[in-house]
């Protein structure tokens, strides 16, 4: 069976770069509970980005949110 996409090896280095260039949000959440009673929830997000992407450079305008 062939696949409709062709193969493509992406290298670690190259992956992270994408990661970083855009930025990712990571989000979980988390419940402890002992005998079915929920004693903690914790809810996490991270954003994931390079310093580059949010913060604008010397001479550079901010962008406009999106």
């Amino acid at each position: 069976m062939s696949s409709a996409y062709p193969e493509r090896r992406l290298a670690l280095v190259d992956l992270l770069d994408r990661v970083l260039g855009g930025g990712v949000v990571v989000a979980g959440e988390i419940t402890l509970s002992i005998a079915d009673v929920d004693m903690v929830h914790i809810s996490l997000r991270t954003l994931v980005s390079s310093v580059s992407g949010l913060v604008p450079g010397p001479g550079e305008t901010p962008e406009s949110p999106r």
